[in-house]
């Protein structure tokens, strides 16, 4: 007897049936959401997994959409959603990715890959608040640090400044000997006097100023928002360190690093998301569209519209932009691409998302055959330039 089994996951308890081929329920029950009902649970999938069944995990979209083929009404319940997940694996198993055996390696660089990259968010949404306050009372700040490569505001130097003169009229009363030890403090080692020539000259110019007791209270303001913006900084740069540490130990990273514009922390971040399971997806086909790099196109009588794909893992996503321009300052067949992209009439985000969506084809290409990327493979050049 073929039987399917379906978990609803709740806050307070999950939810379990089964069912046979004809889909009539032969067993159902309620874990609670503690150490012995979660024990019970990690039990019964470790039994599916050792017995050899494969194991679903279906998005809420898709089970929701599920739901008006069973039940028009609308009604919902954690029980029947057991038995509709059954039914979906039952009916529908081809049309949904089994969980991927990702090995234990895989799962810790993941754990640190997203939260480091939570943290930068964090980072950049404080940061961004930061800039906001910056702008309604402390514009030397900004003329001073905002446009400053290597992270602006975020920058250790700038931090350490703004903490120490969280006014313009402590800014202004910094003397070059005061700056240069926060320099110092801030670890910088080069360019220092050309630094503190300049940060004087940019303090000591005449800006519009709030009333003193208002600035004061906006001095307080800032002062607190950069304890939360230091410790998010401290925790990102604490957690690349850490991802990156267990990539490079990784047997895949030495394939990932191979492509242009992937460093080891974007790889981590790559892997992280896509796992070390080859075997998840069958096809680049499905990698893509996991990524949401892949369009979705729409065609209903004589009119076909392709569109930019929303449901999409959001965290390999985010890696794209950043892959896609590191790759056009070192490969010359990646900037080849875009530039016919261009050509061709693709904005600037969508040549971008084009290029790394032919990454991704490539990725899943040379994981699969354990080759490293080539360019001359991946971007054969033009005849002329061939000749």
């Amino acid at each position: 007897m073929s039987l399917f089994c379906g978990i609803d996951w709740a806050t307070e308890h999950h939810d379990v049936a089964v069912i046979d081929g004809d889909g009539h329920v032969v067993a159902r029950g309620r874990v609670s959401n503690d150490a012995p009902g979660f024990a019970a649970l990690l039990t019964l999938l470790a039994a599916l997994r050792e017995t050899g069944r494969v194991i679903y995990p279906i998005n809420p979209l898709a089970a929701s959409r599920y739901r008006a083929r069973y039940a028009v009404s609308g009604a919902k319940s954690d029980a029947t959603n057991a038995v509709l997940l059954a039914n979906i694996v039952r009916t529908d198993p081809g049309a949904h990715r089994p969980l991927p055996a990702d090995t234990e390696a895989a799962q810790a660089i993941r754990v640190l890959a997203r939260a480091q990259q939570d943290a930068v968010w964090a980072r950049q949404q404080i940061g961004n608040q930061v800039r906001d306050l910056l702008k309604d009372f402390y514009p030397a700040a900004l003329a001073a640090f905002a446009e400053l490569p290597s992270g602006g505001l975020a920058r250790a130097d700038a931090r350490t400044i703004l903490a120490a003169a969280p006014t313009p009229a402590q800014a202004a009363a910094l003397t070059p000997a005061r700056l240069r030890r926060l320099l110092i403090r801030a670890d910088r080692k080069r360019y220092l006097d050309r630094d503190v020539a300049r940060l004087r000259e940019v303090f000591t110019v005449t800006y519009l100023h709030q009333p003193p007791v208002v600035e004061n209270a906006m001095g307080i303001h800032l002062t607190a928002l950069l304890g939360q913006f230091e410790a998010a900084c401290a925790a990102a740069d604490a957690l690349a360190e850490a991802a990156i540490a267990h990539f490079a130990q990784h047997p895949d990273a030495e394939i990932i690093t191979s492509f242009p514009g992937l460093g080891m922390l974007a790889g981590a971040r790559v892997l992280a998301e896509i796992g070390d399971d080859h075997a998840r997806f069958t096809d680049a086909r499905g990698l893509k569209a996991f990524a949401g790099s892949a369009p979705i196109t729409r065609a209903s009588g004589k009119k076909t519209v392709a569109l930019h794909r929303h449901i999409k893992n959001r965290r390999l996503a985010a890696v794209g932009p950043i892959w896609a321009l590191g790759s056009l300052r070192a490969a010359p067949g990646a900037r080849r691409h875009y530039d016919a992209r261009r050509a061709a009439g693709d904005w600037n985000q969508q040549a971008q998302r084009h290029l790394f969506n032919k990454f991704l084809g490539q990725l899943h290409h040379c994981l699969h055959t354990g080759l490293r990327y080539d360019e001359h493979v991946a971007f054969p050049p033009p005849l002329q330039l061939a000749a």
